[in-house]
């Protein structure tokens, strides 16, 4: 049989700020099937809208900031697969991930975090480099790397027809 592939459209934040002269970067913890892990702020492209209004609704819901986009830090294809109980063959997933940068805003204090988040912690580059085995994904060091390499692309490189927005 012929099976059409579709990669699951991802989005994400690199979001940075300066804690006493040391770079942070604000992650989340969440709880996986395989423990607690960090990831950046990040989620599914939701039907309607744009890569960048999703991330600003993910970075929302997951860390209850709001977020700018000011530019694309890196679109990155990942695979990913994993055995399931009383199945033959393991799940075979491959994730198109647009990472955005951009400017932190207000924290909206009492709104609940998205099922899942454990809670939000800012970490050095360093830190995160150092705890690799609680990473979600190997693209969140991806991200942060190229973020520190400087890759900024202008935010009109994605184009969204108008047939898409609901």
């Amino acid at each position: 049989m012929n099976k059409r592939w579709k990669p699951n459209v991802t989005v994400a934040a690199v979001i940075a700020r300066d804690f006493d002269g040391i770079q942070k970067f604000l992650l989340v913890e969440e709880e996986t099937r395989d423990g607690l892990k960090l990831n950046n702020p990040a989620g599914h492209l939701d039907p309607g809208e744009s890569p960048c209004q999703g991330c600003i609704r993910e970075t929302l819901e997951e860390t209850a900031f709001h977020f700018t986009p000011t530019a694309l830090v890196g679109v990155y294809l990942s695979r990913f697969e994993r055995l399931q109980p009383d199945q033959a063959e393991p799940l075979d997933i491959t994730y198109l991930r647009f990472t955005f940068c951009g400017t932190l805003g207000e924290h909206m204090d009492g709104q609940a975090l998205d099922e899942g988040i454990v809670r939000t912690v800012w970490l050095s580059a360093d830190e995160i480099r150092t705890s690799v085995p609680r990473h979600r994904s190997p693209l969140l060091l991806t991200s942060l790397e190229d973020y520190l390499a400087g890759k900024r692309f202008p935010l009109d490189l994605i184009t969204t027809d108008p047939s898409v927005l609901l």
